[in-house]
């Protein structure tokens, strides 16, 4: 869609090159926006939870703070995550969450109460959070990964 094919150098074996955003229709351009839209979010949540983690962001923003950060319209972000991912955009910022707990929680050293401040829970309601997504308590989790709670 993006590219298109081209003679090799030799003449002989064909290539994919990018094309041109002059050469590209208007739904070509459309979807290129739609993927960047995307991928600039979900590179805009792992730096965020980053972020916070380190105690270089004091919460977590809401969706809407992140689509201004991003330029874009609450409703626009909106629409463009489901629609190339399948989910609202608040199930990949939870998820990507879950992820980072799960890999604090790997941390022997690090308490379960430890992990959910980090991550600017309360530690009964991190424990809620991290079960509804994954079945299993922060501890169970910690468990399962041959790990003391």
């Amino acid at each position: 869609m993006y590219f298109e094919s081209r003679n090799g150098p030799s003449g002989g074996s064909r290539i994919l090159t990018p094309k041109p955003e002059h050469a590209m229709t208007k739904n070509e351009l459309k979807a290129k926006r739609s993927t960047t839209i995307v991928l600039q979010y979900l590179d805009f949540i792992d730096r965020h939870i980053e972020d916070v983690v380190h105690g270089d962001a004091p919460e977590f923003l809401e969706l809407n703070q992140i689509a201004r950060e991003l330029a874009v319209s609450h409703q626009h972000l909106t629409d463009i995550i489901q629609k190339e991912k399948g989910n609202h955009p608040c199930h990949f910022y939870d998820a990507k969450i879950i992820e980072k707990a799960k890999s604090l929680l790997r941390d022997p050293d690090v308490s379960i109460a430890e992990v959910a401040m980090k991550l600017t829970y309360d530690p009964s309601n991190f424990s809620k959070f991290f079960k509804k997504w994954t079945g299993e308590t922060p501890g169970e989790y910690r468990k399962s990964q041959g790990q003391a709670g």
